[in-house]
């Protein structure tokens, strides 16, 4: 066999190094051509890592109609290396070639455009710096640029968006960031204690804390031979099904400040509150941190609290469902979401589109149910979907999904209910199995986010990278604002509320 092929539902996934094939890296595209010819498969995850004076490559593709990856890889010697590109066969394999050229300086040939990812400090092309960051530019006399970022107004963190315009029509948007690199990738493996680890994981993207700590937690406890408690699973699932509900609602709120629907926003502002109140009651955190660690938990979900719980959230979608019948049949709300921001099937296929940015344009992309992991392996799960790819179409998503969210709440509370009473407290150090491969996929609220870890030969951590699903679908906003007046880019922007901190790791 050329490459590794996990069993459906395979997730998270150990794989013995010494069973994972080094292909040639002529093999390796032609097998990578195969397996994306398919409509269903899309890459989870392509990097590289020094390994024993080489370059060691890893590819991950996911197939959500078979349920299972593939894991491909292939070694090549570092220094003034140059190889075909696959991106110029499969768009989305861009934004890895080019992360792979910035830290090792490996040239695709045939990449339409090898530009820097984040800048890391450690990166192999010193020449990547952010005052010559080689912009896209269109001529012409009627044409102008505008730019906005890095510094924004409020909160937001930094990020540079270059629009070329002819009068107010956007023809290119180009997005640079990579402001804030904070090496947590790096800082994983000298981390030195797994509490040190499970503290950095909740920080990779903040609105995301469950979703990334998730993916954590199932890596570690894989290496380690961890098996989890039925309950435990239950209640991390419970705890990011609040993750993303809570979070949709912040996101509607955000949609209808942008469209001066007042009432809109401050009603799903205070639900939001409600929500991340909720977590806190939980684990003393509003966003879930300290709530997901590996191995047990020291916040085990109790009756009065389930109670409490289901209060709140009874009362929460009630209100959310009443405003929701108002927000959609809102006409000065509806002219400005329907029809904008359009991304097509095909453009969403291209780019390599996860989650919410997959879903909103008819692709069935839901890691909850092509490769399902943890508790949702005990429901019955139907990923909503919408196919109009607009921004009307990602604003229905959400509602949709807060819908399903509290369904699936309530299914396993039930399952809680039933599963047998397991106290566990929390591993943070112990012996992992040496010389391995551990993929865990998870679906945050964004969408698919991916922690693939590799061991020595003593068991410990070699390499961990990390994907949040932005790193995917920050492609999607761009190509979404095409011939729309720049005036819409705000709302397009919120439909999609991409992580600026989950990209720049």
């Amino acid at each position: 066999m050329s490459h590794f092929i996990s069993n459906p539902q395979n997730n998270p996934l150990l794989v013995p190094l010494a069973a994972l094939p080094v292909m040639d890296y002529q093999d390796f595209t032609a097998e990578v051509g195969k397996l994306m010819a398919d409509e269903e498969a899309h890459c989870a995850n392509y990097y590289a890592f020094p390994l024993n004076n080489r370059l060691k490559f890893i590819c991950i593709v996911a197939n959500d109609r078979e349920h299972n990856l593939h894991i491909l890889s292939h070694e090549q010697q570092a220094e003034g290396l140059t190889l075909h590109s696959l991106t110029a066969h499969h768009p989305a394999f861009h934004i890895f070639e080019r992360e792979i050229c910035e830290n090792f300086g490996v040239i695709f040939d045939g990449h339409h455009w090898l530009k820097p990812v984040r800048y890391p400090h450690n990166r192999a092309r010193k020449d990547y710096v952010m005052d010559n960051y080689p912009f896209y530019s269109i001529s012409g006399e009627e044409l102008h640029e505008v730019g906005v970022g890095p510094v924004h107004a409020g909160v937001i963190e930094p990020g540079h968006f270059r629009f070329i315009c002819n009068g107010e029509k956007v023809l290119h948007l180009e997005i640079q960031l990579g402001y804030q690199h904070r090496g947590i990738e790096e800082i994983m493996v000298t981390a030195g204690t797994g509490l040190k680890y499970s503290v950095l994981a909740e920080s990779i993207a903040g609105d995301t804390a469950v979703g990334h700590s998730n993916a954590y937690a199932s890596v570690f406890e894989l290496l380690a031979g961890i098996v989890v408690p039925d309950r435990l699973q239950i209640e991390r699932a419970i705890a990011l099904e609040l993750e993303r509900i809570a979070v949709h609602f912040g996101d509607m709120a955000a949609l209808c400040g942008d469209v001066a629907y007042q009432l809109g926003q401050v009603v799903n502002e205070s639900l939001r509150t409600t929500i991340i109140n909720t977590t806190q009651a939980w684990c003393g955190n509003r966003f879930g941190k300290g709530l997901i660690r590996p191995g047990g938990s020291n916040y085990p979900m109790v009756q009065e609290f389930t109670m409490a719980m289901l209060k709140t959230l009874d009362s929460s979608i009630k209100r959310f469902s009443g405003m929701s019948d108002r927000i959609f049949s809102m006409p000065s709300v509806l002219s400005r979401f329907d029809g904008i921001g359009v991304v097509s099937p095909g453009h969403a296929r291209t780019v390599g589109a996860v989650g919410m940015a997959a879903r909103s344009s008819g692709i069935m992309r839901d890691i909850r149910a092509s490769h399902a992991y943890g508790a949702y392996n005990s429901v019955d799960y139907e990923p909503a979907l919408v196919d109009t790819g607009d921004v009307l179409a990602r604003a229905l998503l959400r509602r949709m999904e807060v819908e399903k969210s509290a369904e699936l709440i309530l299914q396993f509370i039930e399952l809680h209910s039933q599963a047998e009473s397991v106290t566990s407290k929390p591993v943070y150090n112990a012996q992992l199995i040496p010389d391995s491969l551990a993929i865990s996929l998870t679906e945050g609220w964004r969408g698919e986010i991916c922690h693939s870890v590799i061991t020595d030969s003593n068991g410990n951590l070699f390499h961990y990278k990390i994907k949040d699903p932005s790193m995917h679908n920050w492609l999607a906003l761009a190509l979404a604002v095409r011939d729309q007046e720049i005036s819409d880019f705000p709302v397009c922007n919120k439909s999609f509320n991409l992580s600026y901190c989950g990209h720049d790791l």
